[in-house]
């Protein structure tokens, strides 16, 4: 039986997404034993593609899984912004040798049920940890020297401390911070996935492409290796709906997208049913920790999509909370303290920035001129210089 007052006691983490795997992975690198509850009955990821910058290889370096997401993600040769009304080119990135050499990281993207498995297998291949499904946190308490949480199934498990990994509307971070209800944004994604021969071959591209519109904006790129195509369409409105999964109505975004340039609206046509969820984020707060009970990735710091990096910063958190357990093991309210101080201001400015960005993709009339006049001129450098600040990190 494991003691309850430091020692031997795993780390109890709530949730089993992409933030809770990795953050029992990076514990367990370190030698920490750890528990996982997710509330579904089993571990699996709702989604479809996700942008990896050089921020989270840095980190999976740390601890040994850059290869693996790696193994299944593409590596684009490019990032285009192009005008949707109009086709005209905005700007183009290249990911190429020059990015390398600058971030000393590549850029990918990845189906997000791939580094969720990737994850969850190193998680599996752990003796350090359990991973228990059907399993939810109703509630909890920290006794100064451990906590104790009850679960869904009436059990009641202890541990060293409580990690917080159960996303956007995070049940652990209404008790800690009591902020009520995330944020909308007023912005709609729509989702799809096709496989590489559905999608028509003068349309196919090797970048990630973002079709900047009025108050929308369309994405796509490749996923696994290439066989597949991800395909994202956002756009503005009022809809209000939890969660990530439900089916998106065609009209309604047809009306948003209608008189786009012929290249995103037969992209659009190839799609028969689309996965819609509604973009929030939370306004960026610099405590998420109470004594052994912190919380992570979008529990801590959910922020809009707009940068590609909600994964990203989760990876981020993980690897760092994990590193300053490991300075202080004795002391979980200490490094949580730690942890907390070395990410609020760096997660927060991403939250921020990704609100900015979304502005930028949406901008219509005098306010898409200038977006076109700022970012036409820049060099591949000067947009390098431009992101340093998050791609450089952590």
């Amino acid at each position: 039986m494991a003691r309850t007052n430091g020692g031997t006691a795993p780390f109890l983490i709530s949730g089993g997404g992409i933030g809770g795997l990795i953050t029992a992975y990076a514990l367990a690198h370190q030698g920490f034993p750890v528990r996982v509850f997710e509330q579904a009955p089993e571990f699996r990821e709702v989604g479809a593609g996700i942008q990896l910058g050089p921020n989270i290889f840095r980190v999976l370096e740390k601890i040994g899984l850059k290869d693996a997401v790696l193994a299944d993600a593409h590596r684009p040769p490019a990032q285009e912004m192009r005008d949707a009304l109009t086709g005209k080119l905005i700007t183009n990135v290249p990911l190429g040798d020059a990015f390398m050499k600058k971030f000393g990281q590549p850029y990918g993207v990845t189906h997000r049920a791939d580094i969720h498995a990737t994850f969850l297998k190193a998680s599996q291949g752990s003796n350090l940890i359990t991973l228990e499904t059907s399993r939810r946190v109703d509630s909890f308490k920290d006794h100064g020297d451990h906590v104790s949480v009850s679960l869904n199934n009436g059990e009641t498990v202890e541990g060293r401390a409580l990690i917080g990994c159960d996303g956007m509307w995070s049940k652990i971070r209404e008790s800690i911070i009591g902020d009520g209800k995330p944020r909308v944004s007023g912005h709609i994604a729509y989702r799809a996935v096709l496989r590489r021969e559905d999608v028509p071959k003068d349309l196919w591209r090797p970048d990630v492409v973002l079709w900047a519109g009025p108050r929308t904006h369309f994405v796509h790129y490749p996923l696994r290796r290439g066989e597949l195509y991800n395909l994202v369409a956002v756009f503005h409105s009022d809809h209000y709906e939890e969660g990530w999964n439900a089916e998106g109505s065609k009209d309604v975004m047809w009306q948003h997208f209608k008189m786009q340039v012929p290249q995103v609206l037969r992209m659009l046509e190839r799609i028969e049913t689309w996965r819609m969820w509604v973009l929030c984020d939370r306004e960026p707060v610099k405590n998420w920790t109470s004594g052994r009970i912190t919380l992570l990735g979008d529990a801590a710091h959910p922020m809009l999509q707009y940068l590609a990096q909600g994964a990203c910063m989760a990876t981020e958190d993980a690897v760092v909370l994990a590193e300053k357990v490991a300075a202080s093991p004795e002391d979980p309210g200490k490094a949580f303290e730690a942890y907390q101080q070395e990410r609020y201001l760096r997660t927060g400015r991403t939250q921020i920035m990704a609100r900015v960005y979304g502005e930028f993709y949406h901008a219509r009339g005098v306010a898409a001129e200038l977006r076109e006049m700022a970012l036409s001129p820049r060099t591949a450098e000067e947009t390098y210089d431009s992101i340093a600040w998050l791609y450089g990190g952590p």
